[in-house]
């Protein structure tokens, strides 16, 4: 099995368009290494892929991976999308793939529902983008080779759907992870996750893999850098400072954090707290990295 990251940020990328805070700057001025927003390829066999997650980037994204390049004026190795929420920075690169390139858009029932409701997205035609509705916790063939299955993680509903109360912790077809599997080895791709049961320690327990949702390192760090008014549990996400002790007993081949807001320290390669996420066995995703498994 073969996983590149197309994009390690979350959503805005880093440098956000809008944001002047030291990351952003760093970025800006290549102190730091700039990134595209959360999307990962993965392949079976490296002539067929899929994408996890459409991000606004994606045509930047494909353009720098050699991988997904064309092979002929209209043949292209992606073979399919799945999306694991309808979140913007997981969707909007679907408008990008509108040119009349055949593949399948895996999602469950309640984010095909979120798509449809938008009618922009008819621009990708039924005919040559089916529309494959999956349901939780049965497996599926992503692709030749590589089996798939989705389960539902604590989350929320995106954002263009919150009303006035906004469940959190929300389990159900909104927010997924995936499960891949392939020549006998196991991986997991959870970018978005509000908390860690019990339960879900244990499905990871033993993968040879493990892409987490490391989007904030502290829950108050937005609100503390007057970059904004949620924490990070109110967006949905754990803070990955308390992801290293929490998973600290789980056995892992490899544990890589994945969809950096611009606001976390993990996106500076120099700071304290990135050498303490190594000091704990994880690494943290740069744009077009790629693990073997």
């Amino acid at each position: 099995m073969r996983i590149i990251i197309l994009g390690a940020a979350a959503g805005g990328g880093l440098p956000q368009w809008n944001c002047g805070c030291a990351n952003c700057d760093a970025a800006r001025a290549g102190h730091i290494p700039a990134l595209t927003q959360s999307s990962v390829a993965v392949s079976a066999d490296g002539r067929d892929w899929a994408v996890l997650n459409a991000s606004p980037d994606i045509r930047h994204q494909l353009s720098m991976t050699p991988a997904l390049h064309p092979t002929g004026p209209r043949d292209m190795p992606l073979r399919s999308v799945l999306l694991t929420n309808g979140d913007i920075d997981h969707v909007a690169g679907l408008l990008t793939l509108r040119e009349s390139q055949p593949f399948d858009l895996f999602a469950t029932a309640a984010i095909h529902d979120a798509l449809a409701q938008n009618p922009m997205l008819g621009a990708l035609r039924g005919d040559l983008v089916p529309r494959r509705t999956i349901r939780l916790d049965q497996g599926f063939d992503l692709l030749p080779g590589l089996r798939a299955v989705l389960f539902a993680v604590p989350g929320k509903v995106p954002l263009y759907q919150e009303g006035a109360v906004v469940e959190t912790g929300l389990m159900g077809e909104t927010t997924v992870g995936v499960e891949l599997t392939a020549g006998g080895r196991r991986a997991f791709y959870i970018p978005g996750c509000a908390e860690m049961p019990d339960w879900l320690a244990r499905r990871i327990d033993g993968a040879d893999a493990l892409f987490f949702d490391g989007t904030l390192w502290d829950d108050d760090e937005m609100i503390r850098m007057k970059l904004g008014q949620k924490t990070g549990r109110r967006m949905g996400h754990m803070p990955a400072r308390e992801s290293l002790e929490t998973l600290a007993g789980i056995r892992l081949g490899r544990r890589v954090f994945v969809h950096m807001n611009n606001s976390n320290p993990l996106t500076d390669p120099r700071s304290s707290q990135t050498a303490q996420a190594v000091a704990a066995g994880w690494q943290v995703a740069q744009d077009g990295m790629e693990v073997t498994l």
